[in-house]
């Protein structure tokens, strides 16, 4: 029977936007060529990393949902230990409450994708702001100082 989880790894900030994707490309494979099924992919693009790691200060982030077997999670975190370019990963198993909250996620993130772009608000200069006649007030003078 096939788990849902979740893989995120980070990779060395050094590689080109090709290297990237080879090893994204690398990864996915893998799982389906283990006979898993890729269910969501997300690159999170360069960040900051919260501390060094390997003396870098920041990394590619990506994530991966998958369903697989149980057993191929370990042969897949081999395979990150065996590749240079990823400076660190984690993989969780998804309970139905961890499945129900990542659809929602990406639903709320395809929302806001698909959203249309609001005109941007420009707001009127003091002088140009016409009050009703109930606000009919006499202008503030100025007080000069002697």
């Amino acid at each position: 029977m096939l788990k849902q989880y979740e893989t995120v790894f980070i990779a060395t900030p050094v590689l080109s936007d090709a290297q990237m994707k080879e090893a994204v490309e690398k990864y996915t494979s893998l799982i389906k060529d283990n006979g898993g099924e890729i269910v969501y992919e997300e690159d999170w693009g360069l960040r900051q990393l919260a501390y060094p790691i390997q003396h870098k200060t920041s990394g590619f982030y990506y994530l991966i949902e998958f369903k697989a077997a149980p057993e191929f999670v370990n042969t897949l975190e081999i395979q990150y230990k065996r590749d240079e370019r990823i400076i660190r990963f984690l993989t969780v198993a998804l309970d139905k409450d961890a499945v129900a909250y990542a659809e929602h996620r990406r639903e709320v993130r395809a929302a806001r994708k698909n959203a249309p772009v609001a005109e941007p608000v420009v707001e009127p200069k003091a002088d140009e702001v016409e009050l009703p006649e109930e606000y009919d007030v006499e202008p503030i003078e100025e007080k000069k100082e002697d």
